[in-house]
C-alpha cells in the first residue's frame, strides 16, 4: 500500500493519513488483519513527527478500523466483509454525510450531480473490492 500526503494541503497531515487508510480499506487494498507500518517508520518515510502519524492512527482506532498493540503494531480491524457496522457508526456517519451534502448544495451542485459523484466514487470502491477477492 502506498500512502500519499500533500504537506501543502489545508487538510492536516494526520487527517490525510487517516483518510488514505480508510480509502485503502474501502478499495480492498487493505483487508482485515493487514498490518500497517509503525508510526516511527511511517513518520520517517514522510519526514514528519511520529506524533502526527500516531494521531492519524488513533483516529482510526477510535473509529474501530485499527487495532493498535505494542507488540503487533497497527493492524486493520475490519473491512467491508467484516459484517454490519455498529449502530453508533451509522449515526455518526449520517451526521457527517449530512454536512458534506449540505456543503455540495451550498456550493450549487444539483441533486443529480451529487448523486452522480457518489455513484462514481462508490464504483471505484466496488471495483477495488472485486479485484482484492
Amino acid at each position: 500500500m502506498i500512502i500519499e500526503v500533500d504537506p501543502n494541503s489545508e487538510v492536516p497531515i494526520y487527517q490525510q493519513l487517516r483518510d488514505r487508510v480508510v480509502e485503502a480499506i474501502a478499495s480492498g487494498a487493505l483487508r482485515e488483519g493487514s498490518p500497517l507500518p509503525s508510526t516511527r517508520a511511517l513518520a520517517t518515510d514522510f519526514g514528519i513527527n511520529f506524533h502526527t502519524v500516531n494521531k492519524g492512527y488513533d483516529l482510526l482506532r477510535q473509529q474501530r478500523l485499527l487495532r493498535i498493540n505494542r507488540k503487533s503494531g497497527a493492524v486493520v480491524l475490519r473491512d467491508a466483509h467484516s459484517g454490519p457496522p455498529a449502530p453508533e457508526f451509522v449515526a455518526d456517519w449520517t451526521g457527517r454525510a449530512t454536512t458534506l451534502l449540505a456543503e455540495a448544495t451550498a456550493h450549487g451542485l444539483t441533486r443529480e450531480e451529487v448523486l452522480e459523484i457518489c455513484r462514481t466514487v462508490l464504483t471505484t470502491f466496488d471495483e477495488g473490492q472485486e479485484e482484492s477477492r
